[in-house]
């Protein structure tokens, strides 16, 4: 394999641009000749491909976002969309692609490479750490960070105020951000999708802890549940106990941003390195991942089709911490 490309798609995440320069330095020692495709999977349909060498890459391993863009591509979708990238990919002698992001962008490296004989192997980039195949994706530590540094800042203002928060963050169908910021910023409890909540216990343990111990609380959730987002708890709390003073904050896309951690650039290095060492030893159609602290390569099949559950230790821990038997 004399040339391959790099791309990322779907949501940014912070450590995309380590991953990149992994890949890119990877390539060069290896005598490797490597592109960047900008826009993800848009911008191989319409060719818009980048030389990158040691210099494309320099000063970008602290940087969030991706230097290469990322953008989501109904096209793609299409068979006629993946034959217009694949002919691209030809016309410019690429034989290989490491593809950075997550379930949507492996979805669309799978069909690529069933298709069309492209070889793929795909790097874990996304902040919902939902992906089966790796114990950590890229730019999950940094989003939980950034979760939590926004937390103590709002404990602050809730213990001024005698507050009740409702802080929600992301994690689209996963629960693994908010139940890491619930634990690392004391929360007293956290909604996710793997546990079942009961709202009106919620509504008497805020009752009973107003009366008798404390008056200012926070409260996890996680994004993705309609029924039980940040808003509509917090409007059944303030209904039933309208004496409490209920705020609700949104941290939205402020956890996607930032420099990326040291955790996180060292492991977007780690994949980088192994998406190129993978391709050149003939893999494809995997994702490489860390497990246990060493390198594997996983099925996109299984990457896709299986979920990774949140661990009953987790559960437990933040149980037991919050002081009250919510779950």
């Amino acid at each position: 394999m004399k040339k391959i490309a790099v791309l990322t798609s779907g949501g940014d995440a912070p450590g995309m641009n380590a991953c990149i320069r992994a890949v890119v330095r990877g390539s060069l020692y290896y005598k490797v000749e490597v592109v960047g495709v900008v826009r993800g999977y848009d911008g191989m349909i319409n060719g818009h491909f980048i030389p990158l060498d040691g210099n494309s890459v320099s000063n970008i391993i602290q940087k969030g976002g991706t230097i290469l863009k990322s953008a989501r591509s109904d096209e793609f979708r299409t068979p006629q969309g993946r034959a217009k990238a694949a002919a691209q990919l030809k016309k410019h002698g690429i034989e290989g692609i490491v593809a950075i992001g997550g379930n949507g962008t492996f979805t669309g490296s799978q069909l690529l490479c069933n298709e069309h004989g492209i070889k793929v192997v795909g790097c874990p980039g996304t902040i919902d750490n939902d992906l089966y195949g790796t114990d950590y994706t890229i730019g999950y530590d940094t989003a939980v960070n950034t979760a939590l540094e926004a937390i103590d800042k709002i404990r602050d203002t809730a213990d001024a105020h005698d507050r009740i928060f409702f802080i929600e963050v992301m994690g689209r169908d996963t629960g693994y951000i908010a139940v890491q910021t619930g634990i690392g910023g004391g929360a007293e409890l956290v909604v996710m999708p793997e546990i079942k909540i009961n709202v009106e216990n919620i509504i008497k343990r805020l009752g009973d802890s107003a009366v008798h111990t404390k008056s200012s609380h926070m409260i996890i959730i996680a994004e993705g549940d309609k029924e039980l987002s940040a808003q509509s708890i917090s409007d059944r709390v303030k209904a039933a106990l309208p004496t409490l003073d209920c705020r609700v904050t949104t941290l939205g896309h402020i956890q996607r941003g930032g420099s990326p951690t040291a955790a996180d650039r060292v492991l977007a290095s780690r994949l980088g390195l192994g998406a190129v060492e993978g391709l050149l030893s003939g893999k494809t159609n995997v994702m490489a991942g860390v497990i246990n602290k060493s390198l594997t390569y996983t099925p996109f099949d299984e990457c896709i089709s299986k979920k990774k559950p949140i661990t009953k230790e987790l559960k437990r821990l933040v149980e037991i911490l919050s002081g009250r038997n919510y779950l």
